[in-house]
């Protein structure tokens, strides 16, 4: 079966622009308030968050970093193939500050979990958000929705939701949704 197209390119801008004007309305000039990328999925799409909110509304020196969260993910140890760890790069304190985790697709909120453990290596958050592209509203294992959402997306469990960048080498910006093997 051929991957079916959930969102094109021109459909992902429209909703990038709405995701930051949601964060600009709550969040108003940033200064108490860090955008995180939860690696590796997450990073495109928080680059671009920023780059909106810096050129459309002209707020600057917006804090953004990059969470790793491979080795506090609850299957670490499950998997047979070995995971691949990406780099953590924060460079600011998170005590205290609003925290907005950015990633792609929420699907059963193990990630987002692995997250708000590894943030605590850097500081005690006064408040942590989420937003995410895609949500996939009945696949939760764990109590955990986003703040802010781009789209909600009904999936079964045999199917892949699929975020395609042009930042990771691909023609156009896109998602689609695929079947897997899984059952």
């Amino acid at each position: 079966m051929n991957p079916k197209v959930l969102l094109t390119s021109k459909e992902i801008d429209i909703i990038l622009h709405r995701l930051a004007c949601q964060l600009v309305e709550n969040h108003l000039d940033f200064s108490e308030t860090l955008l995180i990328g939860i690696q590796p999925r997450g990073k495109v799409l928080a680059e671009r968050i920023k780059n909106i909110i810096e050129k459309e509304y002209g707020i600057k020196e917006i804090p953004l970093g990059f969470l790793d969260i491979t080795f506090f993910r609850d299957d670490f140890r499950r998997n047979q193939k070995p995971l691949e760890a990406n780099k953590t790069q924060i460079d600011f304190l998170v005590e205290d500050k609003k925290v907005v985790f950015i990633d792609d697709v929420l699907y059963t909120g193990r990630s987002i979990r692995a997250a708000l453990t590894a943030i605590q290596s850097f500081g005690r958050p006064q408040e942590i958000e989420l937003l995410v592209l895609i949500d996939r509203r009945f696949s939760r294992h764990l109590p955990i929705q986003p703040d802010y959402r781009g789209r909600q997306v009904d999936a079964f469990n045999n199917e892949a939701v699929r975020v395609s960048w042009t930042e990771n080498g691909n023609n156009t910006d896109s998602v689609y949704l695929e079947q897997t093997n899984k059952i």
